[in-house]
């Protein structure tokens, strides 16, 4: 929502945070999407209930988080741009590393309901 709106933005006004609205989407919305899909399906494929681990709303609140500041730190802090740049990479892949570490004995482990595949 929040990339379209900026998209918006950009077109009437070429304001310069109306150019972020690519990482905003990219980022915050196929990043999430991405998790919140591979969460769903490595529960389900391995035969587990359909409740995220504890961990994983840390996990979507960081990849959150690496949108907003890939998004609005920038113009927030132009000195600081390598730092908010590598900030929001920092909280990309710590997103991902809690997935890794939550789903990865689940995906390795055999299926929990004793069924095949």
């Amino acid at each position: 929502m929040v990339a379209l709106i900026l998209k918006a933005a950009a077109l009437p006004s070429g304001a310069t945070i109306a150019g972020k609205w690519l990482h905003a989407f990219t980022v915050g919305t196929v990043g999430t999407m991405t998790l919140a899909v591979m969460s769903r399906a490595a529960l389900g494929h391995s035969g587990r209930p359909l409740a995220a681990p504890w961990p994983m709303p840390l996990a979507y609140l960081a990849i959150s988080g690496a949108a907003i500041a890939r998004v609005f730190g920038p113009p927030l802090s132009p000195d600081g741009y390598d730092q908010v740049i590598a900030g929001a990479g920092c909280l990309w892949i710590t997103a991902f590393a809690i997935y890794l570490w939550i789903y990865a004995p689940i995906l390795l482990l055999p299926r929990h309901d004793g069924k095949l595949g």
